[in-house]
Order: structure tokens, then C-alpha cells, then sequence
């Protein structure tokens, strides 16, 4: 998980990684006027990180957020001054009500680790589902599909800022684990620490699985928002 130093630079690390939230928005508000059957404009952001996402779709939904970080809330708060932002496990919040759509983005989701939890976590955001809403999953990558060993780099070089993020991914029990080294240069000095991400390589069979166990007709677009691939689950039932 994110600690609290990686929560200050994380906007700065994908910005320079070309993360384009506002493309992926406008991709997933096509995706929902496609396939959403229920009137309700309510979106829930699960795993919502700093909130950019949030920042886009507030635009065209009735928005609210979820994340087991607090220091990813009070970022994302700043951000989205307004919206209504709890904290929690996806597998285990309960909000006491539904949306129209509830996403989990960012491959996000894996960070359950295990198959058991995928069923739980998705058993749990489909509950929070209208009938004829939408569950929508970036997932991360599959078991053969995760490139162990390979070194990756991140640079940011803004004039007051300067990051280099290195990790190599391993494999352990079927679990995808990265640890991310990280050396930040400001006006204050350099700073180097690292931290450690643990996330479940699940195939696309348990996806499925755990989206038609849940009542759920699924849609798999295997180039997704940024090449992993994206589920879109409708849940079944007339709206309310």
C-alpha cells in the first residue's frame, strides 16, 4: 500500500508516467451510456486514490469515494472539495445504499491478493449495485502475463522536483510483489525509502466467475483504459 511520503508524489509519478484521467473518464462515461439500465446518476469511486478520477467524473455524476488509505483521502479531498468520501476495505464497507455505477479503477482491485477475497470484494461492490446499474473492474495482470524480473523506471524532473522510482517485480504463491525504491530530491534534501505492493494475479476466469456468481452479465474489453484489459458488469434485475 501507499505509505504516506509515496501520497505526496504520487500525482507528480503518473503525471510523468502520462496517466490521462480525463481521457479515461470521457472512455468510461461512453461505456456507461452504453450499458447502464438504471436511471441513477450516483457514482461510487472504490479504491479512489488521490481522486483523480473523482476530479472528472464529479463533472457528469452524483460522486462519492472509498479507500482503505487515509492519507489518499485527505489528497483527494483537496482535490474534490465537496464530495463525500469514506474510508474503508472493499471488501467490507457498507455505505447502506446503491449507484448507479460503482468502479474500481487503477487495477485496484488485486490488492485483495487472494481468489476468495476477489469473490468477497465483488460479492460486496455488487450489493451496493442498482439492478440494471454497473460494477466496472481494471483488473491487473494475469499470471502469465506479469513480466517478473524486469526492471521499470519513473523520472519526474520538475524544477523544484526530482524523483526516480525503480522497482522489479517478483512472483510469490501466485501473488505479484513489487517493491518500489524511491529517491525524491526538493529544496529540503534528498530522501530515499521504499515500499511494498502485494497484488493477486488472477485470471480472467475468476473475473468472470466472481461477476456471474453475483448475478452479474459482464462485458470484457480486452484493451481496457490503459492495455489491462476492463469488466463491466450489469447487474440483473429491472430498476427500481
Amino acid at each position: 500500500m501507499y505509505n504516506k511520503r509515496s501520497v505526496l508524489y504520487y500525482d507528480a509519478i503518473y503525471a510523468a508516467r502520462g496517466k490521462d484521467y480525463a481521457r479515461e473518464v470521457e472512455r468510461l462515461h461512453e461505456l456507461i451510456q452504453q450499458y447502464k439500465r438504471c436511471p441513477s446518476n450516483r457514482l461510487l469511486d472504490v479504491a479512489c486514490g488521490t481522486g483523480g478520477h473523482l476530479a472528472f467524473f464529479r463533472q457528469k455524476y452524483d460522486v462519492e469515494g472509498l479507500d482503505i488509505n487515509p492519507d489518499m483521502l485527505e489528497a483527494a479531498q483537496r482535490k474534490c472539495p465537496g464530495v463525500a468520501l469514506h474510508l474503508g476495505d472493499v471488501a467490507e464497507f457498507d455505505l447502506g445504499r446503491r449507484f448507479g455505477v460503482v468502479a474500481c479503477l487503477f487495477s485496484s482491485l488485486p490488492y485483495v491478493e487472494t481468489g476468495q477475497r476477489l469473490m468477497r470484494a465483488v460479492q460486496n461492490m455488487g450489493r451496493h449495485v442498482e439492478p440494471g446499474g454497473l460494477l466496472i473492474v481494471e483488473p491487473w495482470f494475469s499470471l502469465e502475463a506479469f513480466d517478473a524480473g524486469r526492471a521499470y523506471a519513473t523520472f519526474v524532473n520538475q524544477p523544484h522536483l526530482k524523483i526516480a522510482r525503480m522497482n522489479i517485480g517478483a512472483i510469490q504463491d501466485g501473488v505479484s510483489v513489487i517493491t518500489f525504491h524511491y529517491l525524491i530530491g526538493t529544496p529540503d534534501g534528498i530522501e530515499y525509502f521504499t515500499e511494498t505492493h502485494r497484488m493477486g494475479l488472477f485470471s480472467q476466469d475468476e473475473y468472470l466467475g466472481a461477476f456471474r456468481q453475483n448475478r452479474m452479465e459482464v462485458v470484457y474489453d480486452p484493451e481496457g483504459l490503459t492495455g489491462r484489459g476492463l469488466y463491466v458488469g450489469i447487474l440483473s434485475g429491472s430498476p427500481g
